[in-house]
């Protein structure tokens, strides 16, 4: 059989809702290129490493690459795709060169050939993301596994906006609380909330894909019972009251509900907002005050910065 391959460069920025557009389009996974990881200094302790060719990344920018099968209908589906993209510009999503290549590539190893690229890593002091074909022994009595398989959509759980809303919420859950989490995505956040000691999650996401992903890797990792899945539009008609709303998901769309967070949120509760690139983490900040919000700290990795906020 053969697929084409779907190259699109463009920001960091743009990765993400890129991601959910090809996902949308019939893409079972994608591959980022980022030539950041060029020069990353990598954790050898939980798996191998392998070497990466400079020639495979732009010298600026991202490569985001899907692959779809090659038939009658790929014209119309790379339009669309083509179309879905320009569109972000409406939500003032930076695209840089925005330029989308299209190649044929047979069917190799390639299909599963990727996984030996997918090691368990520790994203906070106790959390450790595993795929689920990796057999791996924890290294603490402590230490908290989630499982999930990167051939689904919304990725590995390692991003560094995922990362920073985890280790958000292992300092700030405590047993019993009831957590909301807005856009989830795969579900990691949900999961690692129950497994850090939240009684219940409430997890909420506009994409169907991401409901059944949530779904799915929340009965892999056998906390589905704990944690409610619904498809709704970010807080909307959302009466429930939480200790803590978690929300990894782009500055634009945080700024459509920081008034319902505060509204959902208990006194005294937390809102860990994630997925904020630099030059946006004014206008979030902003908002999440004129919301009343005291800001608690603001956090950074890479490009990207976590605003922890107190409903007082």
């Amino acid at each position: 059989m053969k697929w084409s391959e779907l190259c699109i460069h463009t920001t960091n920025e743009a990765i993400e809702p890129i991601s959910n557009i090809l996902h949308e389009a019939g893409a079972s996974g994608v591959v980022i290129e980022d030539p950041k990881d060029l020069a990353k200094e990598w954790d050898t302790m939980l798996g191998e490493v392998y070497e990466l060719n400079p020639d495979d990344y732009p010298e600026e920018g991202v490569y985001v690459k899907a692959y779809l099968p090659l038939n009658s209908f790929l014209g119309e589906t790379v339009d669309a795709i083509k179309q879905s993209i320009n569109n972000l510009l409406l939500f003032d999503i930076d695209l840089g060169r925005n330029k989308i290549t299209v190649s044929e590539v047979n069917e190799e190893d390639w299909a599963t050939a990727w996984k030996k690229y997918y090691k368990p890593v520790k994203i906070s002091e106790k959390v450790t993301i595993t795929p689920t074909w990796e057999e791996y022994t924890p290294v603490s009595s402590d230490e908290v596994i989630i499982e999930l398989d990167p051939g689904m959509a919304f990725g590995t759980g390692t991003h560094p906006t995922t990362v920073l809303s985890v280790q958000a919420l292992e300092r700030f859950v405590e047993e019993g609380h009831t957590v909301i989490d807005v856009g989830s995505g795969s579900g990691v956040l949900s999961i690692a909330s129950v497994r850090l000691g939240a009684k219940q999650v409430y997890a909420y996401d506009l994409d169907e894909i991401a409901v059944k992903s949530t779904t799915i890797n929340a009965k892999l990792n056998k906390v589905n019972e704990q944690i409610a899945v619904k498809q709704n539009n970010l807080l909307t008609n959302v009466e429930q009251q939480a200790d803590i709303i978690v929300s990894n998901i782009l500055a634009e769309i945080i700024l459509r509900f920081e008034k319902d967070a505060y509204r959902c949120l208990k006194p005294g509760g937390v809102f860990i907002t994630s997925g904020i690139i630099q030059a946006k983490k004014q206008a979030v900040k902003e908002a999440l005050v004129a919301a009343g919000f005291e800001i608690v700290e603001m956090n950074q990795m890479e490009d990207w910065v976590s605003i922890i906020a107190r409903k007082q």
